[in-house]
């Protein structure tokens, strides 16, 4: 079953080149993948698309297979909640706990506390952080940094996670590890689509790569066919 379509999709922005020129593939619910390409190929506006922060210029993005076109107002908000997302940069509150940072998309909904504290503990034990949750982000190294970053991106269990360069910033085991969370979510439901640049970190992954060149999707590698590389 397709969980993400992407049909014909082109992004030109204004007096610029085109950022994506008719880009096509599927995500299936359950699957974990990413796109790769040199800077400027189009990885960050892709994600964008997803998550709302860009509209397409021609072509549709679905979601379910329902097209983001439609999604306007308030509608945008509930389709981010269905939309993780985790940024190489963290953006995390410097004033506030590790609780707090990953608490506030659950604040915004208007969930109850006790229902929020089980839900943040929860994504805390899973990003291997549950004794950190009242430390300030400046009291944690960077790869811990990512990781509550990782758990606010989980906490409201999305159908979908994207990451743009999640490991961008940190050193090769603590990539690893960061790499290793992600491969541990679809098995609970949520589907993950990763930017990154590195390709050792990608082919020792052995996930489907989708290549972009350009703004187009110049390849898109199968598991099986990356492992005989």
């Amino acid at each position: 079953m397709s969980l993400l379509r992407f049909d014909n999709v082109s992004k030109q922005y204004p007096g610029g080149q085109a950022a994506l020129a008719e880009v096509s593939f599927e995500v299936a619910a359950g699957e974990m993948l990413f796109v790769t390409g040199h800077s400027g190929a189009g990885k960050s506006t892709l994600l964008k698309l997803i998550h709302l922060s860009e509209r397409p210029s021609r072509g549709a993005v679905l979601l379910d297979d329902r097209n983001l076109l439609k999604v306007r107002g308030r509608q945008v908000a509930l389709h981010r909640r269905r939309v993780g997302v985790v940024f190489q940069d963290h953006r995390l509150l410097g004033d506030r706990s590790v609780f707090e940072n990953i608490a506030l998309p659950l604040i915004l909904r208007g969930m109850r506390r006790d229902e929020i504290g089980k839900r943040v503990r929860s994504a805390l034990d899973k990003v291997g952080l549950a004794t950190r949750e009242r430390a300030l982000p400046t009291q944690l190294s960077a790869g811990e940094q990512q990781r509550v970053g990782i758990a606010r991106a989980i906490v409201g269990e999305p159908a979908l996670l994207v990451a743009d360069e999640p490991t961008g910033n940190l050193d090769p085991t603590l990539s690893s590890e960061i790499m290793a969370l992600f491969a541990e979510l679809p098995a609970r439901g949520t589907s993950v689509l990763i930017a990154s640049h590195d390709l050792g970190l990608v082919k020792r992954m052995r996930r489907r790569v989708l290549v972009l060149d350009g703004g187009r999707l110049a390849d898109d590698i199968a598991p099986e066919d990356l492992a005989d590389e």
